[in-house]
């Protein structure tokens, strides 16, 4: 991924904006942008979303396939999530293998939805130590806007809550819908102009700081927190942010648990 100069005057101009209380796009500073969800939107897999934030759309499938449990753990299958960033989503995303960026976006959606235990791996179990379920979820951009990480959550949740196990094509059983339990949903948080705003859009990463994701569960616990770029948050900052998260993701989980 490369990274652009930062011209003095986008920040500049965000740093106004702020002052006004407004944004880049208009919105306010916890405003979020419209927000689509479909899901069984991939033939061929076995569970899949699209979500479109703006004009960032991304898309998830989940794909499935019989693995043999690791020694440590024999009664329990397994979940492996990546993401795929190609130039077609924006000039600044290279082709070749998976960038850091995407790396990093791949792994803060894994730890969101892992730590939550919405999955139950236990229950992928087929025959201890022998045979396994492991759970493949695949999330793609067609389009970076920014925020790619509150979409590729969102997408990657609605997607599992969508998946069925293929076990009469594996003959392992008949089919049935993948147990998930709960519903995490990710905010992201980005300092622009000197304060923090919900959904920052691609301008307003390129010109703001540190960052910080937040992925909540059904009751308000926290699954994962994540906090990226340089820079620092105080008490009364997090405090309001984890206040706006709170808000956000029940909103959100109401979208993606009435599909």
């Amino acid at each position: 991924m490369t990274i652009p100069i930062v011209p003095k005057l986008l920040r500049a101009h965000l740093s106004e904006l702020a002052g006004k209380n407004t944004r880049i796009d208009g919105r306010s500073q916890w405003e979020g942008r419209k927000i689509k969800v479909e899901h069984s939107v991939l033939p061929r897999a076995e569970g899949s979303a699209r979500v479109r934030m703006g004009d960032t759309i991304v898309l998830a499938g989940v794909k499935f396939q019989i693995m043999q449990p690791y020694p440590d753990r024999p009664n329990q299958g397994g979940l492996m999530c990546s993401a795929d960033v190609r130039p077609i989503a924006g000039r600044h995303w290279e082709a070749g293998p998976p960038s850091p960026e995407a790396i990093e976006l791949g792994r803060v959606v894994d730890r969101g939805i892992r730590e939550s235990g919405c999955i139950d791996v236990d229950s992928l179990c087929i025959i201890p130590g022998e045979k396994a379920w492991q759970v493949i979820l695949d999330l793609f951009a067609v389009s970076d806007d920014g925020n790619l990480f509150d979409a590729f959550a969102l997408a990657g949740i609605a997607a599992l809550r969508n998946a069925t196990l293929p076990a009469e094509r594996f003959e392992v059983g008949e089919d049935y819908s993948l147990p998930v339990s709960k519903t995490p949903i990710m905010c992201s948080y980005h300092k622009v102009g000197g304060r923090f705003v919900y959904d920052a859009c691609s301008r307003e990463e390129l010109g703001g700081d540190e960052r910080i994701h937040i992925t909540l569960g059904d009751d308000d616990n926290v699954h994962s927190l994540q906090k990226g770029l340089k820079g620092i948050f105080s008490a009364e900052e997090f405090a309001e942010i984890m206040t706006n998260a709170q808000e956000r993701t029940k909103e959100l989980r109401k979208i993606v648990d009435s599909l």
